[in-house]
């Protein structure tokens, strides 16, 4: 496209969509004809120069997060606003709504379970000082993988501890292991038992969903085998803590989950706070399935995902 006609299509919809000229005005103005000018206004809208966004007001973040709530039998629903539907853009808005919300809730005496990822990464790194005392953090699954790619796991047990003054457990295990007898053996160790007690007793968890798809972090660790892969492909929604579930939230494989270490899905309905944070057109099936789960009672997610959760279902 030359320069001169991108220039008469940026003029056309300034003028009509700032001005409040009529097709009929700027063509006069521009020298075109009139379907000139209908097909400036189009491919401003083609090449996105001009972006129209609908509002509805009968629904506000406020109405879709108490509809969230009601749906899924949550204590909480917090809806993060965001620009555009990209992980760039919805993970960092989730992270700061999550730490505004630990901010506002975490007390003295807490046990604080964390996950790892970059989901939480994003959450630890907003989280502000807060002066409680005698609080702990808890990691709730291994972080040790055969892979380079970053987990974000001490980092963000770290970055809680720091937030509340807390002393940080590290939970230094790979999150799936080849052979239960070796899960067996790891979890028999006395110091590996209490850790896991600790998470299984915290009275806050905060995690995020797993997608079932290829570039999941989880996917490019190199826990999983060609054989628990196919199983995933052919069953599963999505993952917490590395435990594989299906659509309507049960354990896809008791083979798979008995090789996998950290907290149990059913110790997290057990939580006086059990928070999921988590959006993206990539999880929008995984946070479903978990809620259905009923796996958190507490939901933090981005505005176009909560609608899409609303939609789940209906008739």
């Amino acid at each position: 496209m030359g320069q001169d006609k991108l220039n008469q299509i940026i003029e056309a919809a300034k003028l009509y969509y700032q001005l409040d000229y009529n097709q009929q005005e700027i063509a006069k103005k521009l020298g075109v004809s009139r379907p000139t000018v209908s097909r400036f206004l189009q491919q401003a809208k083609e090449q996105g120069i001009v972006k129209i966004e609908i509002v509805d007001p009968s629904r506000s973040i406020e109405t879709t997060a108490r509809e969230l709530e009601q749906k899924y039998h949550l204590k909480k629903a917090l809806i993060a606003s965001v620009s555009e539907y990209e992980d760039q853009a919805v993970k960092p808005s989730i992270g700061k709504c999550a730490a505004e919300y630990l901010y506002e809730t975490v007390k003295d005496n807490d046990v604080i379970g964390v996950t790892w990822g970059t989901t939480l990464f994003h959450i630890a790194k907003e989280l502000k000082y807060k002066p409680v005392k005698d609080v702990k953090v808890i990691q709730l699954k291994g972080g040790v993988s055969h892979s380079e790619i970053e987990t974000y796991a001490s980092e963000v047990v770290n970055l809680f501890g720091k937030a509340f003054g807390a002393t940080p457990y590290y939970l230094p295990l790979p999150a799936i292991v080849d052979h239960p007898a070796v899960k067996q053996t790891i979890e028999a160790d006395r110091h590996i038992h209490k850790l896991l007690e600790m998470g299984k007793n915290a009275n806050i968890a905060v995690f995020t969903v797993g997608g079932i798809v290829n570039d999941s972090l989880l996917f490019r660790l190199g826990y999983l085998s060609d054989e628990d892969l196919q199983m995933i492909n052919s069953c599963a929604a999505g993952d917490i803590c590395s435990r594989f579930f299906d659509g309507q939230g049960n354990i896809c494989s008791e083979s798979l989950n008995n090789r996998t270490i950290g907290i149990e899905l059913d110790q997290l309905k057990n939580k006086e706070l059990s928070i999921l944070a988590a959006g993206g057109m990539g999880k929008v099936n995984a946070i479903h399935a978990a809620l259905k789960g009923q796996y958190a009672n507490v939901l933090i997610t981005d505005e176009f995902t909560a609608k899409l959760l609303l939609d789940k279902e209906k008739t």
